[in-house]
């Protein structure tokens, strides 16, 4: 699969891959990539509902994903590089930057 364009794909599943652990989020997820400064981004947008999962994935350094939505596969990432994690302004939902 190509890495995400900037058109959002959107999903109700997550399956986060890290080295430690590994966490599957349901809820409203977007996924899309970003352009900043030059450089792809990919920016995964989760719905913040455990404080205690959001401090883990802060301490994360490299992550994949698998985005589903239905049951259906959608996207499956390469491994990233965490280069943030942010609550969204918004609407708190919890924001990973990652890039390749």
């Amino acid at each position: 699969m190509n890495f995400p364009g900037h058109r959002p794909i959107h999903g109700d599943r997550v399956d986060l891959v890290v080295a430690e652990a590994s966490f599957t989020v349901l809820g409203e997820i977007t996924v899309q990539g970003v352009l900043r400064d030059g450089c792809g981004f990919v920016e995964l947008v989760l719905p913040d509902a455990d404080p205690q999962q959001r401090r883990a994935l802060e301490k994360v350094v490299r992550f994949q994903y698998r985005l589903y939505r239905d049951a259906v596969l959608l996207y499956a990432s390469p491994r990233l590089q965490m280069r943030d994690v942010r609550r969204a302004t918004s609407d708190g939902a919890l924001v990973l930057t990652g890039s390749p």
